[in-house]
């Protein structure tokens, strides 16, 4: 074959490649006689023919070359004047990354369908005297689940509507049921253990609500915490029922925890609470039955039928869904029962009074933290005492919340057959697993209204503040406080608030004398690489959000605290949270190791 016959072939061969090229979709990935081969294998060629050098060379066994007429252009395929090369294929220009994913809080927050403030029940508009209350079947139900609602009303009639609660732009509600009508019930007075002191509802005619599991859509009853506002027909006055959607099978990464079990210990209903002040005849109860209102009379309105939601977890909710957190909600009953299952997420957030405390409770959060789950306790007093769960009379289990406090002695019937589940504090020797060794810190007093005074405000958790040491946080310490212990804090613990308070050096002196104590607000990383942040302060959650009751405590340098911290639980922020933290070991800072 002559030098012209086969470039005129691999021509040939270009073309037939170029289209095939052209109509192969995603071509550029196939092995193939590409535009860069061909351009890469003509000098090759020419160079076989004795092409591309001076008009006297000669080709290897076939003769003088070739050359046209003066008069005749160039055979563009001649060996002496070669195509010139197309230009290289110019590189795309650069393509803007794809949006991130959407979560699905984030998803059901942009929501516009059922959105409203109405809500939110008015101090005048809740029924203090009872003119309506109810309970829930159960403190929460995983998508798919039903729940039974238990209303109590003299009157003839009365509606229920159900919201989940969230940000939706601020309005803080959107309408998922309802509003369903129905009529009033007299429900029978409740079972009362006089020995225990245990008040027992046992309710007719519920309305089952039942909640779909759409696999399609997460944001179809979207884990959260709902309320369902019940509402007089003649009188127009209003209370809640309160319960919580989990979604067990969904991944988030931050599960948030609401505190039922403290909403039980200070709810009075019937006369008895865990408190002797709340309670007939300042004797508190050893025993208490979910299966009845919640009226808690610490709060303000009693809670109105809420429990401690609006007091204490409200706040940090709607900061959470504001801020497009990823998160997930249960009730530490539901933790109780999966201990494991807190381990699914990269943080674990307990939120408010988390006072009372099984031992699986315990378990699972020392667990989580020891497999690397980050967890945030944002409140005080947090597993304080160690509690019992028990069926209620129809044998539904963990219905009954068991504490005998300072008589287990004499009346907890573990005392003398297992001291590890007497409901004594877990710092008692009996037990001896002081909270201060998970948390960081530990109860120490209330009642305190107070500034929180920042101490150690170098490293990460602070940045974007303009806080330093001495800032003042105004409003944020307080109603209970917690603070460290040198002996137990877990070494290399940052102190991030030192916050100074008065309290009796004995509380059992006819005259008390007082002395200045210092509450803390602290950070640690586990052994796991497990962040541990604690507040100290119940009040921290009223610097999060305006809504409601003491929002005019709302301050950016705690939001942008709970911003830094959550970001880094949720993994958007790249740093480790262990090896950048602030290395410094003053003791005035740093419980040392």
């Amino acid at each position: 074959m002559s030098c012209f016959t086969f470039l005129q072939s691999l021509n040939n061969y270009k073309i037939y490649n170029d289209r095939r090229n052209a109509d192969t979709k995603g071509g550029a990935a196939m092995t193939r006689f590409t535009r860069r081969k061909f351009l890469c294998t003509v000098p090759l060629v020419l160079a076989g023919c004795g092409g591309g050098g001076g008009g006297g060379d000669k080709a290897s066994g076939n003769g003088p070359a070739v050359t046209p007429p003066a008069d005749k252009p160039a055979d563009p395929l001649s060996p002496r004047d070669p195509a010139p090369a197309d230009p290289p294929p110019e590189d795309p220009p650069p393509q803007d990354p794809p949006p991130p994913q959407k979560n699905v809080i984030q998803l059901e927050n942009e929501k516009t369908e059922g959105v409203t403030r109405d809500w939110y029940i008015e101090d005048r508009d809740y029924a203090r005297l009872g003119e309506i209350e109810g309970y829930a079947s159960a403190t929460s139900i995983n998508r798919g689940e039903s729940i039974r609602l238990y209303v109590n009303t003299p009157e003839p009639g009365y509606t229920m509507s159900v919201y989940r609660i969230g940000w939706y732009g601020g309005a803080g509600g959107r309408l998922v049921a309802g509003p369903i009508t129905r009529a009033g019930v007299v429900q029978p007075l409740p079972s009362v253990d006089s020995v225990n002191r245990l008040v027992e509802c046992d309710w007719t005619d519920p309305y089952v609500l039942s909640v779909p599991r759409n696999e399609e859509d997460p944001t179809d009853w979207a884990s959260g915490i709902y309320l369902v506002r019940l509402r007089a027909g003649v009188s127009g006055k209003q209370s809640y029922i309160i319960f919580v959607v989990r979604d067990d099978e969904r991944e988030a990464a931050l599960l948030f925890q609401a505190s039922v079990t403290t909403y039980a210990a200070y709810n009075n209903w019937g006369g008895y609470s865990f408190y002797d002040e709340n309670s007939l005849g300042n004797r508190h109860a050893y025993k208490l039955s979910f299966n009845r209102p919640y009226r808690n009379p610490q709060r303000p309105c009693d809670g109105k039928g809420a429990g401690d939601f609006l007091s204490w977890e409200h706040k940090m909710l709607r900061f959470a869904e504001r801020e497009g957190y990823d998160v997930a909600y249960t009730t530490n009953i539901a933790v109780h029962r999966k201990p494991e299952a807190v381990q699914r997420y990269r943080g674990f957030l307990s939120v408010g009074h988390d006072e009372y405390w099984t031992r699986n409770m315990r378990d699972a959060l020392e667990q989580a933290r020891d497999k690397g789950v980050h967890l945030a306790f944002v409140g005080a007093n947090a597993g304080y005492w160690q509690i019992r769960l028990e069926p209620d009379a129809r044998l539904q289990p963990d219905r009954t919340v068991v504490c005998y406090k300072y008589h287990s002695a004499a009346a907890d019937p573990m005392y003398g057959s297992n001291l590890s589940l007497t409901t004594l504090t877990w710092r008692d020797l009996a037990i001896n697993r002081p909270e201060v060794t998970l948390i960081g810190v530990m109860y120490d007093y209330n009642s305190v209204d107070l500034d929180m005074v920042m101490d150690d405000c170098s490293g990460w958790i602070c940045a974007g503040t303009d806080l330093r040491r001495g800032s003042v946080l105004r409003g944020m310490l307080g109603y209970e406080v917690d603070r460290v212990d040198p002996l137990l804090t877990p070494a290399g613990t940052q102190i991030l608030a030192s916050s100074p308070y008065q309290a009796p050096i004995d509380d059992t002196a006819p005259v008390p004398v007082m002395e200045v104590r210092y509450s803390n607000m602290t950070y640690y990383t586990a052994a796991s690489g497990a962040g541990v942040f604690a507040t100290g302060s119940m009040q921290w959650n009223w610097g999060l959000d305006d809504f409601g009751p003491w929002g005019d405590r709302v301050n950016p340098a705690v939001q942008q605290i709970m911003r830094n911290v959550l970001r880094r639980f949720c993994g958007l922020d790249q740093e480790d949270s262990g090896d950048k933290m602030h290395a410094r070991t003053s003791r005035h800072t740093r419980i040392a190791a």
